[in-house]
């Protein structure tokens, strides 16, 4: 078994990785497995997704949260259905709640007609629960716009389990709200030239978002596909602890040069006052 350290990323098979990480010390996994060969990934597609549930759930905290970005091959005009095999999985076989499915809105590429289906707008994003409720939970930072942020309104009231509807209320809207389970992203701002060596990204603001909502301060974030290490460059820049694994080599070196060019020498180096043997002594005491 290896050595793991706070703040890296290893190359190698995340299953056999995670198994040198202690049980119970991991408050947030944000991912996206390279599911269903869309992408070749330079051949190395070799992993299973239910012994990965296994090791994620075994690490995480109680409380702790993993959340996956997930979309199903097309083939023969018919879906896969990888996304919902493994939610079921995860949850009957492996022991998780589901939290909730978010879905990533995106938009599709145009032009698409001749593929005689829908264009592809969406992945989806189910997030993981260990144990009876998150450990921690801060949606503040995700709430939105409201479109009547301001005003007074007066309205109908909602409709009661049993099918009445109750009183109608006057009140002050706030001026944002709770975002609810579409979360729209596109990829056009995120156009970062080393993170584009990647075949199949998703944007940064995802594991931003994430982590904000589910990872409390100097919490440990884990990408056990760290591929282009948005993951991980997040978790930094929100002064959060984090690991990384990758089986792929170039996508290890891409996502260190990534998080070397993103945080240059004049910026305050998180955790530079923590000596690295005193990190790993930290992460194996949790």
């Amino acid at each position: 078994m290896r050595n793991i350290e706070l703040n890296e990323i290893y190359c190698g098979d995340c299953v056999e990785l995670m198994k040198s990480i202690p049980s119970n010390t991991i408050d947030i996994v944000v991912t996206s497995p390279p599911y269903d060969k869309i992408r070749d990934y330079k051949g190395n597609l070799q992993f299973d997704l239910h012994k990965t549930g296994e090791e994620i759930f075994r690490i995480l905290r109680n409380g702790g949260i993993a959340a996956m970005v997930i979309q199903d091959q097309t083939h023969n005009f018919g879906k896969s259905l990888t996304s919902f095999k493994t939610i079921i999985d995860w949850c009957d076989n492996i022991g998780f709640k589901l939290f909730e499915t978010v879905i990533y809105r995106k938009h599709g590429p145009e032009g698409a007609w001749w593929r005689q289906r829908f264009r592809v707008d969406h992945e989806y994003m189910p997030i993981f629960l260990k144990g009876e409720r998150p450990n921690y939970f801060n949606k503040e930072p995700l709430k939105v716009p409201s479109k009547h942020g301001g005003k007074v309104m007066t309205g109908s009231g909602a409709r009661k389990t049993n099918g009445e509807t109750q009183e109608t209320v006057t009140r002050p809207i706030n001026m944002t709200k709770c975002r609810g389970t579409i979360w729209d992203y596109l990829m056009a701002g995120d156009k970062n030239p080393l993170k584009r060596k990647h075949p199949a990204v998703f944007p940064d603001k995802i594991p931003f978002d994430f982590i904000q909502c589910f990872c409390p301060e100097n919490g440990i974030v884990l990408d056990p596909f760290a591929g282009s290490g948005s993951t991980l460059v997040m978790a930094k820049k929100l002064n959060r602890k984090f690991i990384g694994f990758d089986i792929e080599p170039e996508y290890c070196d891409l996502t260190k040069e990534r998080l070397k060019k993103e945080f240059d020498d004049d910026q305050t180096k998180l955790f530079s006052d923590i000596p690295t043997n005193e990190l790993q002594n930290n992460l194996i005491s949790l």
